[in-house]
């Protein structure tokens, strides 16, 4: 090191004090001798910042500036163009919704008329059957009836006959009661 043994600083080494023949007077901002040079010093320096900063700073931030409003306004201009895009996807959505749904309704109709024209042709088709199975009913209890109706005759004739056998003790003759039972089934 450079310092002596007993504790004192070296010759050219250690701090400057006024002691040892510093600065004198004040701080050099205040001092009124160099005030002038120093604002020709500001003034040089406020120019070569003004001039930095205009022709190098302001520039720069003036593009970032211009690049973000360009960068704003073609994002708004693509979100109008999806906007006008999504509106005419909406509209036409609609109008095939629309459209599906008349069509759906046609169709309901057409398949509606259909199957009631089906059902009112079977439903003709079972009253004719069932029509056709009713007279044929009416000519056998017709028939059944006529059968029924000589059968009666016969019988009513006979027992008629052998009751006024049994009453009188006279048999009757076939014709006589034949016109009584006639009579008296036709009221």
């Amino acid at each position: 090191m450079a310092e002596k043994s007993h504790g004192t600083p070296a010759k050219g080494t250690g701090a400057h004090t006024e002691a040892d023949g510093g600065h004198g007077g004040g701080f050099p901002p205040f001092e009124s001798s160099t005030f002038a040079s120093q604002l020709v010093s500001l003034v040089i320096a406020f120019v070569a910042l003004y001039v930095i900063v205009s022709r190098f700073a302001l520039p720069r931030v003036e593009g970032v500036i211009d690049a973000r409003q360009n960068a704003i306004e073609g994002d708004l201009a693509a979100a109008q163009k999806f906007k006008d895009e999504s509106d005419a996807a909406l509209k036409a959505y609609e109008t095939e919704l629309a459209t599906a749904r008349s069509r759906a309704q046609a169709i309901g109709s057409e398949t509606r008329e259909k199957l009631n024209a089906a059902a009112e042709a079977e439903r003709k088709t079972l009253e004719d059957q069932l029509t056709a199975k009713l007279a044929a009913a009416e000519k056998q209890i017709a028939a059944t009836r006529e059968a029924a109706m000589s059968n009666v005759r016969g019988i009513a004739g006979d027992a008629a006959g052998a009751i006024v056998q049994r009453l009188t003790g006279v048999l009757p003759d076939k014709k006589t009661v034949s016109k009584a039972v006639d009579a008296s089934l036709k009221g």
